[in-house]
């Protein structure tokens, strides 16, 4: 009887009460990853390298549809303005877990205000959480298609690229997730062969992954700045998917960028707040890495003197709440 009343109580309940808002959930990752699920370290390296790449399930309409978002996404690209020096910032957030999707979002908007870049910023990412992507995804395909429509705008001798990369890292490099429809990867012999082959030279690349240190040697140049969020051999930390922002991201993009001061300066404000987060939670360091190569302030330089000189607002939960998050 009391079994019946309850049930009764229940459903009269259900009948007066307002239907419960629905809650967007993102797209899982349920299955192994695609390509790269138990396979030899240098076989992963090969298929990083060749940029390999693997979708399933995917149907002609989604096809269609994620098309003409990319082809929409690269019409918006302006042409540079001869005699000045502009950015082009491609913020790419390659893993569908939503913090990757806040993190690529909130970093176009600010890389994109702080380098003078309206009308040249293009986003490629999933989920923020929130709702299906409107963005293209941020796939190494679609990645490699953004830096060839850069080069056919840009000019090589005084432009430059701005490419910030959030994504989980392996120690071949960046990895791509699309949920369980999407894998792959993009390694520093990859990102150097695409950049080069388009001739872009004037690159500042902030790579927020594990283990993103593995870039460096490559990619470094007299005209390349490169800020990771980790050593080669080490992990970088909260990348956890209802995250706001990773170590990184918060500590560079939502602190420093922020502020009107060089990047040697911004980036060495960032390196200590991430020590100071990592020893609060007693995490191995991750040690991130600036690279500034000797020429470089030929066109930094230019940018900085249009920086703007006011802070914008830091926006989102701040990273180190999950560590507070993992002792309840």
């Amino acid at each position: 009887m009391r079994a019946f009343t309850r049930a009764l109580a229940a459903a009269l309940a259900m009948i007066g009460a307002p239907a419960s808002p629905q809650v967007y959930q993102p797209t899982p990752h349920t299955r192994p990853p695609l390509l790269f699920d138990n396979i030899e370290p240098q076989t992963a390296l090969a298929l990083a390298d060749a940029g390999a790449q693997v979708e399933r399930d995917r149907s002609p309409a989604w096809q269609l549809a994620e098309h003409r978002r990319l082809t929409a996404a690269l019409a918006t690209l302006q042409p540079q303005r001869p005699g000045t020096v502009d950015a082009y910032v491609v913020a790419v957030g390659m893993d569908s877990d939503a913090v990757f999707g806040r993190e690529a979002r909130e970093a176009a908007a600010v890389l994109s205000r702080r380098y003078d870049a309206a009308g040249r910023t293009l986003l490629l990412a999933g989920t923020d959480g929130a709702a299906d992507s409107q963005a293209p995804r941020g796939a190494p395909d679609h990645l490699a298609l953004a830096l060839a429509r850069v080069a056919e705008l840009m000019d090589p001798k005084e432009d430059v690229l701005v490419l910030y990369v959030t994504t989980h890292g392996a120690p071949f490099g960046l990895f791509y997730n699309d949920g369980d429809a999407g894998a792959g990867a993009v390694s520093p012999t990859r990102l150097w062969t695409n950049l080069s082959q388009l001739g872009i030279h004037n690159r500042l690349l902030i790579l927020s992954a594990c283990f993103a240190g593995v870039f460096v040697p490559m990619l470094q140049s007299p005209t390349t700045a490169i800020v990771t969020a980790a050593s080669a051999d080490r992990t970088s930390f909260g990348c956890q998917a209802d995250s706001d922002w990773t170590f990184f991201g918060d500590a560079l993009v939502n602190h420093a960028l922020r502020k009107p001061q060089p990047l040697a300066a911004a980036s060495a404000e960032a390196f200590g707040l991430i020590e100071a987060w990592e020893a609060k939670g007693k995490l191995t360091p991750s040690q991130p890495q600036l690279s500034i190569g000797s020429d470089v302030s030929r066109w930094l330089a230019p940018l900085d003197a249009r920086m703007p000189r006011g802070t914008t607002p830091q926006v989102g939960r701040p990273a180190i709440t999950i560590l507070d998050d993992l002792k309840r």
